[in-house]
């Protein structure tokens, strides 16, 4: 059996990592959460996740930094952003450090669902679309 792909979702808000850790663990990946910078690079460097959904605005240490640290890690892992609004000067800079795309916030799960698959390749998900 392959092992399971890894997730790691990266929020300072609760409901959005609650949220995010039931969908795809449901979608049948390992899933991790943090809730900051120092937090999202421990798990990082011990689960080397695949994907990580990174949200920009988070205290401390921000998304763009976040992800600078992740690619220095490994430079395989993916990473997509969530942003609250259109903060178009990050969304240009974090394109350039290697992030594959930003969602907007209030995203659509679908589509963050769908996204989060084709990246991992997994086309098919087990939660029909526009039911």
């Amino acid at each position: 059996m392959e092992e399971k792909k890894k997730v790691l979702i990266v929020d300072d808000q609760n409901g959005i990592r609650v949220l995010l850790l039931e969908v795809f663990s449901s979608e049948g990946y390992r899933t991790f959460q943090a809730s900051n910078g120092k937090l999202a690079l421990e798990i990082v460097r011990k689960e080397s996740p695949d994907l990580v959904l990174l949200d920009m605005k988070i205290p401390g240490m921000d998304g763009l930094e976040i992800l600078k640290h992740i690619k220095n890690i490994d430079k395989e892992i993916k990473v997509i952003m969530m942003t609250a609004y259109g903060e178009l000067d990050m969304i240009k800079e974090s394109t350039e450090l290697g992030a594959l795309m930003h969602f907007t916030k209030p995203f659509d799960i679908d589509e963050m669902i769908a996204a989060v698959n084709s990246q991992l390749g997994r086309e098919n998900s087990r939660i029909s679309f526009g039911s």
